[in-house]
């Protein structure tokens, strides 16, 4: 997130991450995602490319 610094990132464990990703593919939008969980729409989509 904008502003943060490498020690204030937020680390998402693999069950966090895969339960962000259901709630995207339930049909919440993926801007209202980001800002819910304090990520970026563009890690969002990174998470999504790899999984």
């Amino acid at each position: 997130m904008e502003g943060r610094t490498d020690e204030e990132k937020a680390v998402y464990g693999r069950e966090q991450i895969i339960a962000v990703l259901r709630e995207h593919e339930a049909g919440a939008k993926a801007g209202d995602l980001a800002r819910k969980h304090g990520i970026s729409e563009a890690t969002l989509y990174n998470w999504k490319a790899k999984g």
